[in-house]
């Protein structure tokens, strides 16, 4: 494996030299960087010309600045734009606002387009599979500057005008109800009266639960208590460990309810007491402490077959400890929204964050939060469709294989075909779109931030591009291009640890 790897790499480094000369060359050649100088009215014109000249090495040709750019690459530096300012600080704002928006909106669509598909996968030729395959079309259809405009429309200006009365109309309250009696009835599937019986559940709890956010306008002021949280955290550990290991583990279910209890036990001492004086560095090291806890568990209650318990206590502990964080956060949802920066319209719709708007750690994250909303929604939207598409396409061909009918015929259990057969080798195929995916996450999303008003990594190549820029452009290149080759050789790993009979040599 070594010797691929160092082989690859080397390929790789070639290949990238090639590539950044040709993209420098393309760049320099397709324009005049000194055509706005040229038409100036400036009455020092020639002098800026000839500072821009020399400040950009102008008067030596192409091929051979390209090399004048690349010694610079060598000792760190991607040189100085056309306004003068360093390159380095340039990528590093954008890398930072592209890392941002660009990763939360693509693991998100992973987890969520991965999950469905293989829900619509199992319940083939059903109702939701249907629903859900219509709707992948119809985002995969959409473009996404229109998706972006009707969210700002619809999802900012709409919303906060109602977040002033948040009040659910009763007819909305009947449809969503309707709705969510029908998915849930689709999901869980079975004879004519289990789904009747699952659509009346369905519709009456979430008829009530709407019914009573509306009633306690818990919009305006949200929170999610006690009461809720033991209910959340406890179910969450009954549905990871029914997931993970089956339910007749009774290790990793006891593991995943003592993450759960300890997390109930937290529950006020954290409200009250050591999340208020909170930084990023302690919310990460709480994250790391939380991992740890949920290991260490896992580890004592898993003996002699550790490896499933203490993946199942890790991801229950991770979970409980979040909806802790998320439950302070909604605590100071009500003085965010009446800060006088905000004015009760928390829905960002420009930007990265609301200027001089101070307050805490949790007052700024609600920020975060509120500007990554719409743009992180339509880049999930049109991601979405792809990945359940391929997920869904990738497990039917599996559950067609012999192995499967095999494995169902030695008497295993459905989750245990399906989770440990099934669902592994259906990631093989997937991993390429992924690797892909998250190796051009720096690419970022131009088209989102122009309208939603980013400047990421798709901004500074663009600009780059209409100012005749090479230099901006070649940062964006370089960093795109090294993590490209990176993931495509992560993918390639990856196809060898899940399928025993690929051999990376």
């Amino acid at each position: 494996m070594a010797s691929f790897i160092i082989r690859r790499l080397i390929a790789s480094v070639f290949v990238l030299f090639a590539a950044t000369f040709l993209m420098y060359n393309l760049t320099a050649l397709a324009g005049d960087p000194l055509e706005e100088l040229r038409q100036s009215n400036a009455p020092n014109k020639e002098q800026l010309i000839e500072a821009r000249t020399k400040l950009l090495n102008l008067d030596v040709p192409a091929p051979l600045r390209y090399f004048l750019w690349l010694g610079g690459l060598f000792r760190g530096d991607f040189g100085i734009s056309v306004q003068g300012q360093q390159v380095n600080a340039l990528l590093a704002n954008a890398l930072t606002a592209t890392i941002t928006l660009v990763t939360t909106a693509t693991i998100v669509a992973i987890i969520l387009g991965i999950t469905v598909g293989i829900v619509s996968a199992l319940r083939q030729y059903s109702g939701f599979d249907y629903t859900v395959t219509l709707i992948s079309f119809l985002f995969f259809s959409l473009p996404i500057f229109w998706v972006a405009v009707l969210l700002k429309q619809y999802g900012a200006i709409q919303v906060n005008n109602w977040l002033g009365d948040p009040e659910i109309p009763i007819p909305v309250v009947v449809i969503a109800a309707i709705v969510a009696g029908l998915l849930w009835m689709s999901i869980l599937g079975g004879s004519l009266i289990r789904k009747l019986v699952v659509f009346g559940i369905g519709a009456v709890a979430t008829a009530g639960v709407l019914v009573y956010l509306s009633v306690t306008r818990w919009f305006a002021d949200p929170t999610i208590g006690i009461v809720v949280y033991a209910v959340l955290a406890i179910g969450t550990a009954i549905a990871i460990t029914a997931v993970s290991t089956g339910l007749h583990n009774k290790k990793a279910l006891y593991a995943s309810l003592s993450m759960a209890a300890l997390g109930i036990a937290l529950y006020y001492p954290a409200m009250t007491s050591f999340l208020n004086g909170m930084s990023l560095a302690l919310f990460v090291g709480l994250a790391v402490l939380t991992i740890v806890v949920g290991g260490v568990a896992g580890w004592l209650f898993g003996k002699p077959d550790r490896g499933p318990v203490i993946r199942t206590a890790i991801f229950t502990a991770f979970i409980s400890a979040g909806l802790i964080a998320l439950d302070k956060y909604f605590s100071y949802w009500a003085v965010y929204a009446a800060s006088g920066r905000v004015r009760g319209r928390p829905i960002a719709t420009v930007g990265a964050s609301t200027p001089n708007l101070g307050g805490n750690f949790w007052v700024q994250g609600i920020d975060l939060y509120t500007h990554l909303l719409l743009p992180t929604i339509a880049i999930i939207l049109i991601s979405f469709a792809s990945y359940t598409r391929y997920s869904r396409a990738s497990l039917l061909e599996v559950m067609n294989q012999d192995y499967i009918r095999t494995a169902r015929a030695k008497g295993l259990t459905e989750r245990t075909v399906i989770v440990r057969h099934a669902f592994r080798n259906a990631l093989i195929p997937i991993t390429t779109i992924i690797a892909f995916d998250v190796g051009s996450i720096v690419g970022g999303a131009v088209i989102s931030e122009t309208v939603f008003g980013w400047t990421g990594m798709g901004r500074l190549f663009v600009d780059g591009i209409h100012s005749v820029d090479p230099n901006p452009v070649m940062a964006f290149f370089v960093v795109a291009g090294t993590l490209a080759v990176v993931f495509n050789l992560i993918a390639d790993l990856v196809y060898a640890a899940l399928d025993p009979r690929i051999k990376v040599s």
